[in-house]
């Protein structure tokens, strides 16, 4: 069995994370039992909800755990087996976590699952047809569920779940409007990602200015709001909303490393009788098939045309994943092993 570098979480971060949270170690790979499969992997996905996983304080899932392998979505191959449904060379898809190798109990439901390779690439499977873009979905079907003609926004527009969702979108008739940080962000998202309007969040000091730009960018108001970041974009937001909008609350990135984030004007929530609802995709397995069928089928069709960042050897996870966190990234980033 093969030598298995591995990054673990050495301490736990004071505020913002650093390099130096973390440890690279190498482990011997133990032996299969039945059922069990061996994955190599070829690319890790690198997420921002991790950096809340690093905590340790109360939330929606259990704290990583000290010393041992950081979380984290992999693709990779099969080399080998001892479970009938994987054989050798077979292209899947898990949670295998930032190492090289993972040793996968097939027999669990979900815990590995092989992909197509014929039309979408294998790291798509990480991204736009992976874990954010269900993410997308299920904010935008299932909770702000808009009509065409509608108005949507999306934070952290340029992102792996916020290009998803500029798609999804479209093929529903909406006018959208994406929040990114940066002029090259703003252009991607409306040259290529096909986003009706893109405002630059790093032109805009505060909340009234960002207001003042939604408001340009959304003359009708918004209807639906996909929030990915939290603090003064979303306070912003709030002012543009219209009666009876709906907001599908993902990520809050602004308070990742522990800061409060509190409403400016929590009293438009009742003003406008708005629908927030905060979700965790994972609890929705349910709707994965249906999702992955339909962002499959834009990918295929050319209608989504996700990026990706890409950071070279998983010694170099730490510093991808901390430049994620402020917004280095373009689309979805990825470690390539």
């Amino acid at each position: 069995m093969p030598a298995n570098q591995q990054i673990i979480l050495d301490n736990r971060p004071q505020g913002v994370a650093t390099v130096g949270n973390f440890k690279l170690i190498t482990t011997d790979t133990p032996a299969l039992a039945d059922g069990q499969v061996l994955v190599k992997h070829h690319y890790l996905s690198l997420d921002p909800y991790m950096r809340g996983r690093m905590n340790d304080s109360k939330s929606y899932a259990a704290a990583q755990p000290l010393g041992e392998v950081m979380i984290g979505g992999t693709v990779g191959e099969v080399v080998e087996s001892k479970h009938p449904r994987f054989k050798v060379g077979d292209p899947v898809v898990g949670m295998g976590g930032w190492q090289q190798y993972s040793v996968v109990d097939a027999t669990q439901p979900a815990a590995l699952r092989k992909v197509d390779t014929t039309h979408v690439p294998l790291s798509y499977y990480l991204g736009a047809v992976g874990m954010p873009g269900v993410t997308a979905w299920y904010g935008l079907v299932k909770i702000i569920n808009p009509k065409a003609g509608e108005t949507v926004v999306v934070s952290a527009a340029t992102g792996a779940v916020g290009s998803a969702f500029g798609a999804l979108a479209k093929a529903r008739g909406c006018r959208v409007v994406g929040i990114a940080g940066g002029p090259a962000k703003c252009t991607y998202a409306v040259d290529e990602l096909g986003f009706d309007a893109c405002i630059d969040h790093r032109q805009h000091p505060d909340m009234y200015s960002l207001a003042k730009a939604l408001k340009q960018a959304c003359p009708n108001g918004i209807d639906g709001h996909f929030e990915n970041v939290g603090g003064m974009i979303l306070d912003a937001v709030l002012l543009r909303m219209n009666a009876f909008g709906r907001i599908a609350v993902c990520g809050m990135i602004a308070g990742y490393d522990g800061a409060p984030l509190p409403l400016a004007n929590p009293a438009l929530i009742l003003m406008n009788r708005l629908k927030i609802e905060g979700f965790i995709v994972s609890e929705h397995m349910e709707v994965w098939p249906e999702a992955l069928a339909e962002l499959g089928l834009l990918v295929a069709t050319g209608k989504l045309r996700p990026r990706e960042t890409v950071a070279q050897g998983l010694e170099n996870a730490p510093e991808a994943f901390l430049g994620l966190l402020k917004g280095k990234n373009v689309g979805k980033q990825l470690v390539r092993m």
